[in-house]
């Protein structure tokens, strides 16, 4: 079963630009919660904490598939490392005019600015599909180690920002965000031998990869299985808080993650069997019956157990997406392609954070769940609407 796991790492510096990719991927998680804590830990109002933090989030969904088109454009090394620059020295900025009670307008400038993030998920994945082109089955693989890697990030992440900005200072979480940013480009940067080469293709003409046929209609889903990921972490705290329990919301969330990760896992070391639009078509549909027991859960143990089996979809359809964008794009657009698709997965979840929170404020917790049942039934209805069309384009 691990073999194929052991196989995507046989071609030389593969281990030390994943590994790399990992490191320069923990900031993207660490950001938004760690702007939060920091400016509430100063002092600022929930509301402008929240804004500020939702400001960096969409710039950098906006602003992440430019920098990924300049990277199909230059090469990855090129971009990666100004575009660095630009984010730790917004980071500094915010920082301090956070320690030292500037202008509002200043935290939302140096948050968007922040946004210049790269998406390292995208050309970590990248290199792999440039190392494993010929083997459809090992590309499978590793795409879901990255997917398996992603929710790690999601859970390692914020516990590490909101521990030190609670702990050691105010601005700490953000810090090392900008830190471990740093690091992690600078070495992957480095592995030049695993580097894609640069392919001309429609980039050369300034055309967006949304042109390519079929990849708006998998950003949407994305955006929609975000917005479901999102709401369920809402509504699960606001579940446990109205079970008098609110310290337990960070486990169940685990478990949520768990599942998710677990299946990553398992389904990278499984040949897929199938069209891959007809895999990814009941991998949105499984999300959306395994979403609807959340609304019935009668207990905390209970909720437990259904988030761990609504969990386990999660992973399979992102891996199963990525692998989609693989066959629709070009090579020579495909950094920014996968982009886009990360775009609207992160515009999803901050779509359903802020869905559920107003749902659960109006009518309560335990029908809020309903947020991740419509989100998820929404991209189950996008799949299938657009698997006429993908059909169509050639992919099967």
């Amino acid at each position: 079963m691990l073999s194929d796991y052991r196989r995507i790492f046989s071609p030389a510096g593969s281990l030390l630009f994943s590994a790399a990719g990992f490191i320069s991927r923990l900031p993207l998680s660490m950001i938004g919660v760690g702007i939060l804590i920091m400016l509430s830990q100063l002092g600022g109002q929930y509301w402008l904490a929240g804004a500020v933090s939702a400001t960096q989030a969409l710039a950098a969904a906006a602003i992440g598939p430019q920098i990924s088109r300049l990277v199909d454009r230059h090469g990855q090394r090129r971009i990666v490392l100004p575009a660095t620059a630009v984010t730790v020295a917004a980071i500094c900025a915010l920082l301090l005019c956070a320690r030292y009670a500037a202008p509002d307008w200043t935290l939302y400038v140096a948050a968007a600015v922040a946004g210049c993030m790269p998406s390292m998920g995208a050309l970590v994945r990248s290199r792999w599909a440039e190392i494993h082109r010929e083997s459809p089955r090992l590309l499978h693989t590793a795409f879901s180690l990255e997917s398996v890697l992603d929710e790690v990030v999601y859970v390692v992440g914020p516990a590490l920002a909101i521990t030190l900005s609670t702990s050691v200072g105010a601005e700490a979480g953000p810090l090392m965000a900008a830190v471990l940013l740093t690091v992690g480009v600078l070495l992957f940067a480095a592995q030049r031998r695993t580097e894609p080469p640069v392919r001309p293709g429609p980039h050369s003409a300034g055309a967006s990869a949304l042109r390519v046929p079929g990849l708006g209609l998998l950003v949407l889903t994305l955006t929609s299985v975000g917005a479901s990921y999102g709401s369920v972490e809402v509504t699960t705290v606001a579940f446990a808080d109205a079970h008098h329990h609110k310290a337990l919301s960070g486990l169940l969330l685990g478990v949520y993650a768990l599942g998710s990760g677990l299946a990553g896992a398992v389904f990278g070391a499984i040949s897929p069997r199938g069209a891959i639009t007809r895999r990814l078509l009941a991998g949105v549909w499984v999300m959306a019956l395994t979403m609807a027991p959340l609304l019935f859960a009668p207990s905390l143990a209970a909720l437990a157990g259904m988030l761990f089996v609504a969990g386990m979809s999660v992973a399979p359809v992102l891996i199963t997406t990525m692998g989609l964008v693989g066959h629709l794009a070009p090579t020579a657009q495909l950094t920014e392609s996968i982009t886009w698709i990360v775009s609207g997965l992160s515009a999803g979840v901050a779509l359903g954070y802020a869905t559920a929170g107003w749902v659960v404020d109006m009518v309560g917790a335990s029908l809020g769940y309903w947020v991740p049942c419509a989100a998820a039934l929404l991209a189950a209805s996008a799949v299938s609407l657009a698997l006429p069309r993908l059909t169509r384009v050639g992919v099967r």
